[in-house]
């Protein structure tokens, strides 16, 4: 018995001629529009030109879906293949099953090319893209709730989530008889990376000097892994196991550590990263710093100690950053 329930939708597409526009696509697409917009009012702050970010967006969302749905198929294979099963489904991709562990490094693959050829920083990049991210996952976790898939376990809390049989009456999957609502682990994951993208704003603009080299980018990696293991842990939809743990569990816990030591790595490294914010070959007025290998040394040379000039790039970054943010009307109080 319960009292109160999230009611689920109970259409998840429209038909419009002969096209179904699918509300998961949608959902996937306002979290691409919302890290894009927000990534390019950051890198803009940063000093860096706009349309930048879109250009890197193509590759890295095509790239991004591609590794997305590479892992949940691998891992989920026993959807797709096998007696019974339809591989073509894999294709599927409006029906849900993208995997952030396999989206997020093919997409950072798509930064990197178009950042190598143009010679931008992916650690300025990684800067300027890390709370964005999360917010993208925000908005593209809604799209398992109008396809009312990976919900937590039976519960009768005000918050649960209804959840109702296939039109054909079949469970879905996770599903038990006669239970109908069941933990919302979609606005679960929703409502912590919200909150994570809005913490990595704020000690971004807090702490910028220390959280180059891509830390803030690996702090965005823990903190989604630590949401991701409890929330991981409350759902009850069909997957692999190792050891009584769900693979998505192992593999929160795995990349993880591999965060964590890079964030450890590159905190004794600041003073090694790129600074540059404009492409090569452009306006050098417009430049934060130009720290290419050939100027490398000269730069050194008249600065003194490396980790001086590292400790100097890193601090006049972030004020340029703040001041910029303050020029455009942001205000210390948000960083965007």
């Amino acid at each position: 018995m319960y009292y109160a329930a999230i009611p689920s939708p109970t259409v998840n597409s429209i038909p419009i001629g002969p096209l179904t526009i699918h509300f998961y696509a949608l959902c996937i697409l306002a979290g691409v529009i919302a890290a894009v917009f927000w990534s390019e009012r950051r890198w803009a702050a940063m000093g860096g030109e706009k349309g930048t970010i879109m250009d890197l967006a193509v590759p890295a969302v095509l790239l991004g879906l591609v590794g997305g749905r590479l892992y949940h198929v691998i891992s989920d294979y026993q959807l797709y293949f096998g007696p019974g099963r339809e591989p073509v489904r894999a294709l599927y991709i409006w029906e849900g099953g993208l995997g952030i562990w396999g989206a997020v490094p093919l997409g950072a693959l798509g930064v990197w090319w178009v950042a190598r050829r143009r010679g931008l920083s992916m650690s300025k990049l990684s800067f300027a893209i890390a709370p964005t991210i999360p917010l993208g996952q925000a908005f593209g976790r809604w799209g398992n709730y109008f396809n009312q898939e990976l919900f937590g376990a039976p519960t009768n809390v005000p918050w649960a989530l209804e959840i109702s049989p296939y039109p054909n009456g079949v469970l879905r999957p996770g599903m038990e008889p006669g239970v109908f609502t069941y933990h919302p682990t979609f606005l679960y994951e929703s409502l912590w990376n919200l909150a994570l993208a809005l913490f990595l704003a704020w000690i971004g603009r807090r702490m910028a000097g220390r959280l180059g080299g891509g830390r803030l980018f690996a702090l965005y990696i823990m903190g989604y892994c630590v949401g991701r293991f409890w929330i991981e842990y409350l759902r009850v939809d069909p997957a692999n196991e190792i050891l009584g743990l769900r693979l998505n569990n192992w593999t929160s816990i795995l990349v993880f550590l591999g965060a964590l030591a890079y964030f450890v790595w590159a905190g004794r490294r600041l003073d090694r990263f790129s600074t540059r914010v404009v492409p090569v070959g452009h306006d050098v007025g417009t430049q934060v710093f130009d720290t290419d290998p050939a100027s490398s040394g000269e730069r050194s040379s008249a600065v003194g100690d490396g980790s001086d000039a590292g400790e100097t790039a890193g601090t006049s970054a972030g004020n340029d950053e703040a001041a910029s943010g303050t020029a455009n009307g942001t205000g210390p109080q948000r960083d965007t």
